[in-house]
């Protein structure tokens, strides 16, 4: 199954997709084609409002806003333009989110719901026979086709912070094992009669040749195993690029002595680093985004069809979403921009594109 999403614009998984209220305010926006909820697990993230936190972040002055976690974009500065964060997952656990889309689809609107999950590759297995259930329950209720919610799940296997546990998308071995995990997943709920749906691998900012050849050959390795059948590599969608890790940014530096300052880390991780998305993040993601578009393109008899590619890092406006597009972006997705700008920043790019544009 492919992803369908018009127009191409969705948020991505930060603070501002916990809640019911969130989701309900980027399901009502007309200029997002799809949501995404924040990344959860089966029982929920031990998040702690001390340690897992974000800041705003002006990458021209290099200072940071005053207050962490803020709660509105009205605080955010005209200059600021990137986040710096420390943090995990959603505390809620998924099954909260799927009663969440319970709630959202009684509208009468067919947009995608992308459902974010991660965890050891056997969860992530039992995340997508849930996510399946639920669109064969919203099948079955749903008396008008062309209302029907589309669902797809994205794995992420790319946040920074958490600690002794690098991103699994860095390592070959760790892809191919979730790989393996979901393609015995796909089967499980085939032989339950349950709909397929698109799954994607949400992937960090890759610096070398290397690491994009380890994504390939994991996603080659699932046609590998079976010569003789059809190429079905269990991937529709890449998300690519999840913020930049091991960033650090002061709060202020205050005269200690005649040679020194004393300075204060932004965030309260043991070296004070974090993950940084944004502006600094775009051109990375440009790149990343472009070298997989063509990797991808060069294999797609071997992998059986066409990876779609949302592209998301720094996109703040309607030039960065048409530099993202040109990049080879399918989909084009942003968090800080929503939480720097607020649900308005979709509507802006819009605008901005024009109409036909996307």
């Amino acid at each position: 199954p492919i992803l369908n999403i018009h127009p191409p614009l969705i948020n991505t998984p930060c603070p501002a997709a916990t809640t019911l209220e969130d989701l309900l305010i980027l399901w009502n926006c007309p200029s997002t084609g799809a949501i995404t909820t924040r990344t959860s697990l089966l029982s929920g993230f031990p998040h702690d409002d001390t340690k897992n936190l974000y800041v705003f972040y002006d990458s021209s002055s290099h200072t940071v806003s005053s207050s962490t976690n803020p709660s509105s974009p009205s605080s955010a500065t005209s200059t600021q333009n990137a986040t710096l964060n420390s943090l995990g997952y959603s505390p809620l656990p998924l099954q909260t989110y799927l009663d969440f889309i319970r709630t959202i689809t009684t509208s009468s609107s067919s947009k995608t719901i992308i459902i974010s999950v991660t965890g050891s590759a056997e969860d992530v297995a039992q995340c997508y026979l849930h996510i399946a259930r639920l669109q064969s329950e919203l099948l079955y209720v749903t008396s008008s086709p062309s209302f029907v919610v589309k669902l797809a799940m994205e794995i992420n296997l790319s946040c920074p912070n958490i600690p002794h546990h690098p991103p699994p998308a860095y390592s070959r071995d760790a892809l191919t094992r979730y790989l393996d995990f979901l393609a015995g997943a796909i089967e499980a709920a085939e032989a339950e009669g349950l709909p397929r749906i698109p799954v994607g691998l949400k992937t960090p900012p890759y610096t070398y040749e290397t690491q994009f050849l380890g994504l390939m050959e994991a996603l080659e390795e699932e046609e590998e195993e079976e010569e003789n059948k059809e190429p079905k590599c269990p991937i529709t969608f890449l998300t690519a690029t999840n913020t930049l890790g091991s960033c650090l940014a002061f709060t202020a530096f205050t005269p200690s002595t005649k040679d020194s300052t004393y300075s204060q880390e932004a965030l309260p991780t043991e070296l004070g680093t974090g993950g940084l998305a944004g502006a600094p993040l775009h051109p990375l993601a440009l790149g990343n985004v472009k070298t997989l578009r063509k990797m991808l393109d060069e294999r797609v008899e071997k992998l059986g069809h066409q990876i779609q590619v949302i592209g998301v890092g720094g996109v703040l406006d309607a030039q960065g979403y048409r530099r993202m597009r040109m990049a080879g972006a399918d989909v084009v997705g942003l968090a800080s921009g929503l939480l720097l700008r607020g649900v308005k920043v979709f509507e802006e790019i819009e605008k901005g594109v024009g109409e036909g544009g996307w």
